[in-house]
């Protein structure tokens, strides 16, 4: 799972919400109660507190100085630092509350800017020299967070760094915004914030920061007696490697404790935890249940554990390759695989019980904790919460798919954890009873039902889990129920609808509508997170216009915050043709001529996908072009198609896998949007090579493709495969399709086929649009006479089964976002999104999204109500 999601559950127990947003208030540290210096600006910007002398010009790039801080000390830092701005006039920043500074540090906070309390934005390089000097001879030694991006000055707590003073943005290798900076002939580049110390090759380095350059490359790993073979996982509190031992050749696994970084709710760093799994490991030696300990040494100031190598995978991983409901024919392995997880799970329960035996509480128990070795036996790891059982300790960190309530203690919440992997087992999606806790019941009949599992397995389970809750056992949910038929598609069209009215936040400026955490990177307004993709959804599904939500959207999107995106998904294109689609052309008008005004001719700084880049502004420019006939946007599609034909390259262009350090393949972010721009301009043009670049696109996003045993063809991740809308193999072939209807292709007809399969698991993590089953709905939906997707048994079962992750959000029906811990309203992961691809089923009018369906699906809407 994706732990960064974890910080965005703090704040409100039903949706994502950004813990800086809703802290605004939240202001304790004493100086900044202080009222602003004569002659200074103050400005509230996120989690920082900026303070600028009136008068001063800074530059826009250039030597920084970081101050890091632990919570004990923070306040007498920043006192200091303050102290010394304020007199000399120099500009700073700084975390506005120790609780705020808790969550930069915290276990899953993004490691580049952990650690930064404050930062101090020297004139040029001699005064950076006299402030980090003079800072020094007042600070130097006190105790905080290394901060992996800088180097550090000294003993610390002080680090420096070029980079970036003004917010610019330009597209990383992978196709992401990123943070900029520029280069001498002009160009932006990324500003690197990564984990490691880096200087542009361009930029001189100071006399006065070699002597810290040379104690850092100093210090090295290479005098402990194991050498770290590769990184197995990172997180903020350090890292877990794979080694061998220098002189045995004996496999470890050495896991690093960063200190006063990693931090739980209770402050714990990184390295108290560590040495808490130490003496508890310790503590269940010689009962062959966890890795043995081998050592335990400190290099730099980071404290090691050397554990056991045990060979197997998680049982998470395990759980992968056997499930049956996600094995497309795995039907004849319902037997075996049922024996197979009730052994599993009997072996973890009598591990636990062994540990219990020694006072032992492990505290953080799931799946993906559990080893299964070649012969079966499990190892339990990642013990760095487990704790005395007399200590009486509640749950702090841990999973929450398995975490238990805040009211248990001891020994019960290792057994709720237990309760939880017997539901696992069966149907992997348990983070849905923190939502919904009467799905516990649903979930346990719909196991029942596909399963030969013993009614007592399950009955346990159930009681445990429900005698956890603060209240009564929670009753029956309210909601209409998912079905294909006429009458249940109303009844869900309405509660839904009443869901994601009944959701929205007029009041706020940063958002409308819930949705996934990435509307604070990308903003509340644009199509995949944001309010016009709500509205969007709720109009071509029948479900009414809601003229004082698309107010709130035009009022915004008329006058945009700075760093506000302009791309079709991510921006303010996609507003563009959500308020044309909602009958508001004077207003999308506006919009578009603020995206042609703003982005000039700059489209050099955008990549060339549908999801922000020029693929999908182009399709837009080219939708509105023949809407208003305005030639001048026929010339602006033309160049930008030009520029993507001549960026796009071969079919040898891009690498064999997809995603991490390679650019995506796929619909939104991979080669597929081109492809569908060159489709798009071939329908005016008659064009033969743009069918040419088309099928050259196509073949670029089938060379990341791979065929599984069970005939489903999937984009390559290396490490799993995706068959997904987003950047998965089913958004290909949306667009392969396309290609097909106007030219032969004996390779994309055989691969459309094959993709066809991947759309037909009966089971997926996610209900969403972008990763999820509703996307699989609106594949196969794609050549459907409107309001008869339902007759395909295929797509009525996955309809049915949209129940598995359904909730009842105040007697509505509403869909949980990515990683499934919250609810979404958003088109891209939640329940928008989910409604558009029941009404591509179902609607008795065509829905699809933008530029995927019949021409007239994409003219306006002009009518309320259907």
């Amino acid at each position: 799972m994706d732990r960064g999601y974890e910080a965005f559950c703090l704040v409100d127990p039903h949706f994502y919400d950004n813990p800086i947003v809703a802290r605004w208030d939240d202001v304790d540290f004493p100086v900044a109660g202080l009222p602003v210096p004569a002659g200074w600006r103050r400005l509230e910007l996120e989690d920082w507190l900026v303070y600028t002398p009136k008068g001063i010009s800074l530059p826009t790039q250039g030597w920084k100085i970081h101050a890091s801080a632990s919570l004990d000390n923070a306040a007498e830092i920043l006192d200091v630092i303050w102290d010394y701005c304020t007199s000399r006039g120099i500009a700073f920043k700084f975390v506005r509350s120790r609780q705020l500074l808790l969550l930069a540090n915290s276990k899953y906070a993004h490691r580049g800017s952990s650690g930064k309390f404050v930062t101090i934005f020297p004139a040029d390089d001699a005064q950076f020299e006299v402030v980090v000097t003079e800072l020094d001879e007042i600070l130097g030694g006190k105790p905080g967070p290394y901060i992996l991006s800088d180097l550090r000055w000294g003993q610390g707590p002080l680090y420096v760094r070029y980079g970036g003073f003004t917010e610019r943005y330009c597209i990383g290798s992978s196709g992401e915004y990123e943070p900029a900076i520029e280069k001498p002939d002009g160009e932006l580049v990324a500003d690197r914030r990564g984990t490691t110390f880096y200087t542009p090759p361009w930029v001189a380095v100071p006399a006065c920061v070699a002597p810290h350059l040379a104690a850092r490359t100093s210090a090295t790993v290479e005098d402990m007696p194991y050498r770290i073979e590769r990184p197995l996982h990172f997180s903020n509190g350090g890292g877990v490697y794979a080694g061998v031992h220098r002189e045995t050749g004996q496999n470890v696994v050495l896991k690093e404790a960063r200190p006063h970084a990693g931090l739980a709710v209770d402050g714990a760093d990184a390295v108290i935890r560590l040495r808490r799994e130490r003496d508890m490991l310790q503590r269940l030696a010689g009962l062959d249940i966890a890795p043995e300990v081998l050592d335990y040494f400190t290099v730099g100031g980071h404290e090691f554990l050397v554990l056991e190598y045990v060979e197997g995978p998680a049982l998470s991983n395990t759980l992968v390759d056997r499930y049956p409901l996600a094995l497309i024919g795995g039907d004849s392995t319902y037997d075996e695989y049922t024996t197979w997880a009730i052994d599993m799970h009997g072996r973890v329960e009598a591990a636990v019980a062994r540990a219990h035996e020694r006072g032992m509480v492990i505290g953080d128990l799931h799946p993906y904790n559990i080893l299964v070795r070649d012969d079966g036996r499990i190892a339990l790891i990642d013990l760095e919460i487990a704790s005395d059982v007399s200590e009486g300790k509640r749950p702090t960190l841990g999973d929450p798919a398995f975490m238990s309530p805040r009211e248990c203690t001891g020994f019960d919440i290792d057994r709720y954890a237990l309760a939880c992997l017997r539901f696992f087992m069966f149907m992997p999606i348990t983070e849905l009873l923190i939502l919904d806790p009467s799905k516990v019941e649903e979930f346990a009949t719909v196991i029942a039902e596909t399963f030969p599992v013993p009614r007592e397995f399950l009955r346990t389970a159930v009681e445990v889990i429900t005698s956890g809750q603060i209240s009564s056992p929670p009753a029956p949910a309210r909601r209409p129920r998912l079905d294909v038929d006429p009458a249940s598609w109303e009844a869900t069209r309405r509660s839904m609808t009443a869901a994601i009215l009944a959701s929205a936040t007029p009041e706020r400026d940063d958002r409308l509508f819930p949705g996934d955490i990435k509307q604070f990177e990308t903003g509340g307004l644009n199509l995949a997170h944001g309010a016009a993709g709500v509205l969007y959804a709720l109009a071509v599904t029948g479900s009414g216009r809601h003229p004082e939500h698309e107010q709130w959207l035009v009022s915004r999107a008329t006058d945009p915050q700075p760093g506000t995106r302009f791309g079709l998904y991510d921006g303010l294109h996609g507003v563009a043709y959500a308020l044309e689609a909602l009958d508001r052309r004077d207003d999308a008008l506006r919009v578009l001529q603020i995206c042609i005004d703003e982005l000039g001719d700059n489209w050099d700084q955008l990549g060339l996908d549908l999801y922000g880049g020029l693929s999908g502004i182009g399709l837009n420019l080219a939708h509105f072009a023949e809407l208003t006939g305005e030639s001048s946007l026929w010339d602006q599609v033309s160049e930008l198609t030009e520029l993507v034909a001549d960026e796009l390259g071969d079919v040898n262009s891009v690498p064999t896998t997809s995603g991490r350090t390679d650019p995506y393949a796929g619909l939104l972010r991979g080669s597929s949007g081109p492809a569908l721009l060159f489709l798009r301009l071939f329908d005016r043009t008659g064009d033969a090579g743009l069918l040419d670049l088309a099928a050259t696109a196509l073949r670029q996003d089938l060379r990341r493709c791979v065929l599984r045993e069970d005939g489903a063809l999937e984009v390559d991740e290396g490490y799993r495969t995706m068959p997904y809308l987003l950047d998965g193999s089913v958004g290909i072939g949306l667009v392969l399709d396309r290609y097909l209807a106007l030219r032969d292709d004996e390779q994309f007809a055989t691969a459309s086929k094959a993709i066809s399969v991947a759309a037909q698991s009966q089971f997926y993590i996610e209900p969403g649009l972008f990763s999820g089953r509703a996307g699989m709905i609106l594949y196969l939906c794609r050549d459907d006479l409107p309001g008869r997707g339902g007759a395909d048994p295929v797509v009525a079962g996955h309809v049915r089964r949209l129940e598995w992750h359904a909730v009842d959000h105040g007697g509505h029906l509403a869909f949980p976002g990515e990683q499934l811990l919250r609810l979404s309203m958003d088109l891209a992961t939640g329940t928008a999104g989910v409604l558009l691809a029941l009404g591509a089923a179902l609607h008795d009018e065509p829905v699809q999204l933008p530029f995927l369906g019949p021409a007239y699906a994409d003219r306006s809407v002009t009518t309320g109500s259907r």
